[in-house]
């Protein structure tokens, strides 16, 4: 597996990460199997896959990595975010130092470790200043209790603001083919700061495995229909031409649309890993596969609809 370097700190990590989003179960992704999260976590390690990326929203994912990676910690790059918490059914925002606090102290808890490699701040909270919230972040890597600070969902405008209260390693935005508009904004600043930029989404929950042929219907609740805007009607006819261009530049290179989907969201240096969940062992070494895959310029313009045909 090949590696990265995070921004401008001395952390490597995988080019293809773990997202910990489906191992939660609960109402975003369904149930999950349990015995089936702890072999497709140690098969991404196996695979060199040193970034695992969760959160404490994420149902049980926490808990579950603290209890798959006892022993392995020291393997491993681990990321966990703050500031959403749940209400009832609801999902609030609080970045207030006190929630930074109890937070942190939960995650360190349930992942089983005392400290965590890079915290993330998860959504900017509009009742908070970016710039408190950055401050108590300061003060938690001063402790010793978070080694790299990270955004998440932020704006170039945002990401450099930030950069002005403390050195920000990365920032992690959804970006994919059927979301390339996402990332330009915050690439240039990226580059300006030196932080790295780690894609989520970059299956789009999936879709651009080939996994879905004809529009699902998914539960209210499912993480797939409220998240991920791919999933109906013209989003969804859209989203399947890609698809398509996807799985005919797989078939000629002999891997899967997985793959290649991965591949072309690290086609961009400022990308320093991209994020994919997965369920099976099968999956993540379908996904893994593609930090190997070297699309050539043609092969990019074919995936975004730039070229009409896939070259031979």
């Amino acid at each position: 597996m090949k590696t990265r370097r995070l921004g401008r700190t001395d952390v490597f990590v995988s080019a293809v990460g773990l997202g910990g989003w489906p191992f939660g179960g609960g109402y975003d992704w369904g149930s999950a199997d349990v015995a089936q999260a702890e072999q497709t976590v140690l098969s991404a390690v196996s695979a060199g896959i040193n970034f695992i990326d969760t959160a404490p929203i994420y149902g049980d994912s926490e808990v579950l990595l603290g209890r798959f990676l006892k022993g392995r910690r020291y393997q491993v790059v681990l990321a966990t975010k703050c500031g959403l918490v749940k209400n009832g059914s609801w999902t609030d925002h609080d970045l207030r130092p006190q929630t930074i606090r109890r937070q942190l102290e939960d995650s360190l808890s349930r992942l089983q470790t005392d400290y965590i490699d890079l915290y993330q701040i998860h959504y900017p909270d509009p009742k908070v200043p970016l710039e408190d919230a950055l401050e108590e972040l300061v003060r938690q890597k001063q402790a010793g209790k978070i080694r790299h600070i990270g955004l998440c969902n932020m704006s170039a405008e945002e990401l450099t603001r930030a950069a002005q209260i403390t050195e920000v390693a990365s920032v992690q935005n959804e970006y994919s083919l059927l979301h390339p508009q996402k990332g330009e904004a915050v690439f240039s600043a990226c580059r300006e700061i030196g932080a790295a930029l780690i894609s989520y989404g970059t299956l789009c929950g999936g879709i651009l495995s080939g996994k879905y042929k004809t529009e699902p219907n998914f539960r209210r609740a499912d993480a797939r229909n409220y998240f991920y805007k791919c999933y109906r009607g013209d989003a969804f006819l859209h989203a399947k031409q890609t698809a398509e261009r996807v799985k005919t530049l797989a078939e000629r290179l002999g891997v899967s649309s997985a793959a290649v989907a991965v591949a072309w969201a690290l086609s961009s240096e400022t990308v320093s890993s991209a994020l994919t969940g997965a369920r099976t062992p099968e999956q993540i070494l379908q996904n893994a596969a593609g930090a190997d895959i070297r699309l050539t310029p043609q092969d990019l313009a074919f995936l975004e609809g730039r070229l009409c045909t896939c070259t031979k």
